[in-house]
């Protein structure tokens, strides 16, 4: 048959796969429930997009009778649900009107559509800088877990991107906690900031982690954010909200420093998670010289009450509550065996830092008023 093709089904797959996510939200056009095909000599370039993020990403052809490039579309969801279910490789025929895949004894059809009805697709990509993409999942996946998904205040639902002379700096609140990880390997000459959508930035992250890829190049197209792999353009539109001013929250100079274990204070925490039964209940937290004295009660489940070693504290005694949770999610973007922190005072936000050659980490949460369990 003419206009056939063959396609490794791993590859393809892991591709469709990615793409899902996308084709699978409801927009204003139909269109967009499918997957562009373009079929090149020697290689097979995908195309999905929802109008906010895009995805583009290619795989080789191994075998190819196509003597003119073609493009159609096909149903996203039922493309990706055939092709899981076949193996090794996969022979694919074009017609005008359907998509043939053949596949060991296995033969299956789809309907296509023509790929006029797709939506303009992003182009002319301005790459600003390289990224060694390892490193990138990293910075991301501490910072990632705190933005909020449908904060009521639009600004938060987003990840703030900003890059300088100096260092590269990702910043996220949901308004109770902060946490901001920046690096002064990655710099541009010129300012930059973008407040990036948090569904993108998760599409990002899970994109990093299955493709191989040593290197990500950001670069921007238009009014939208690029991130781009070896075999992939992932694009997505920005945030027109301004990120809170963070600067004054942040400052730690009239601080005073101490440090304790990690992993004891984690499950003194978790203890006292455990406790609160789903209520909004604050965690007292007595910090003097000689030690940490953590207390909870709640009178409908029970209390607790403990001492954990502190260790550099210098400063006066401070009486001060906290969510046990909002501690417990900034700690586990930590790695430090020993965590250092900083205090002021009861009405003053808690700062975890973690410092090393390739990046800082920061995490703050602010007090909460006495409750009654």
């Amino acid at each position: 048959m003419n206009n056939c093709f063959i396609v490794e089904q791993k590859g393809l797959f892991a591709i469709l796969a990615s793409m899902q996510p996308i084709c699978s939200k409801r927009t204003t056009l139909d269109a967009t429930t499918a997957i562009l095909f373009h079929v090149g000599h020697k290689e097979l370039t995908l195309k999905s997009t929802d109008l906010e993020i895009s995805l583009q990403a290619s795989c080789a052809i191994k075998e190819s009778d196509v003597q003119e490039s073609m493009t159609f579309l096909v149903s996203g969801r039922r493309i990706f649900d055939l092709v899981k279910e076949l193996d090794n490789d996969i022979t694919f025929n074009i017609t005008d009107t359907q998509l043939f895949l053949r596949s060991g004894a296995v033969n299956l059809s789809l309907n296509i559509k023509d790929s006029s009805e797709f939506p303009p697709f992003p182009e002319r990509i301005e790459n600003l800088m390289q990224l060694d993409a390892t490193f990138l999942l990293t910075m991301l996946n501490k910072i990632a877990f705190i933005i909020p998904q449908n904060n009521a205040n639009s600004s938060l639902n987003g990840l703030y991107l900003e890059i300088d002379s100096q260092e590269l700096k990702m910043t996220a609140t949901d308004g109770h906690c902060l946490a901001q990880v920046r690096s002064n390997q990655c710099t541009l000459t010129e300012s930059r900031s973008w407040l990036l959508p948090r569904r993108a930035i998760f599409e990002v992250k899970k994109i990093l982690e299955s493709a191989k890829t040593d290197f990500v190049f950001l670069g921007t197209c238009g009014n939208q954010l690029v991130f781009s792999g070896e075999s992939f353009n992932f694009f997505t539109k920005l945030l027109n909200d301004t990120f809170p001013q963070y600067a004054g929250v942040i400052t730690k100079d009239t601080f005073t420093p101490a440090s304790l274990d990690r992993s004891h204070f984690v499950k003194t925490l978790r203890r006292s998670s455990c406790l609160l039964s789903g209520q909004f209940i604050a965690t007292h937290f007595i910090f003097n010289s000689q030690a940490l004295r953590v207390s909870m009660r709640n009178k409908e489940v029970g209390t607790l009450e403990e001492e954990v070693p502190l260790h550099n504290f210098s400063g006066e005694g401070i009486d001060v509550r906290f969510y046990a949770p909002y501690l417990l999610n900034g700690l586990q973007a930590f790695s430090d065996d020993m965590i250092t922190f900083y205090l002021h005072n009861a009405t003053k936000p808690i700062i975890f830092e973690s410092q090393s050659d390739a990046y800082n980490l920061l995490y703050l949460v602010m007090p909460v008023a006495p409750t009654h369990g």
